[in-house]
């Protein structure tokens, strides 16, 4: 990936952070698991993902093993974004939210180095 496009992707994904820490009232808190908590304190990962990529590809959503079952222990949530760019910024088409007990079944594969731990790939029609 070229860096610019990384860059774009990067802030479009912090844009889309905060368009979900906005609409389900969260605290962004960015720890090494998790992105936000609510009022209760509950962890929630925010997940963002383009809905179909310059080359005609849907997105996937990046869930990651080790923090997936810190949030299964501490009962917590996903919120996932599927935008479009707009303009300099994003166009939020769909949002859900999700119980970390209640995804699709993940199908775990290594990951590199990015993280230290195996990823899944969700797709963007499966959680919608």
């Amino acid at each position: 990936m070229s860096r610019n496009r990384s860059h774009r992707a990067n802030r479009y994904g912090t844009l889309a952070e905060r368009h979900l820490a906005e609409e389900y009232r969260l605290e962004l808190d960015r720890c090494s698991w998790h992105d936000a908590r609510d009022s209760d304190g509950r962890p929630w990962e925010l997940k963002a993902a383009m809905i179909e990529h310059s080359n005609g590809q849907p997105g996937t959503f990046k869930l990651y093993k080790q923090y997936h079952g810190r949030h299964r222990n501490h009962n917590g949530m996903y919120a996932f974004a599927a935008y479009k760019p707009w303009g300099r910024g994003i166009q939020v088409l769909k949002s859900k939210a999700v119980h970390s007990s209640k995804l699709p079944m993940l199908r775990w594969h290594g990951g590199g180095d990015h993280r230290d731990t195996k990823q899944a790939k969700v797709a963007i029609d499966t959680v919608f």
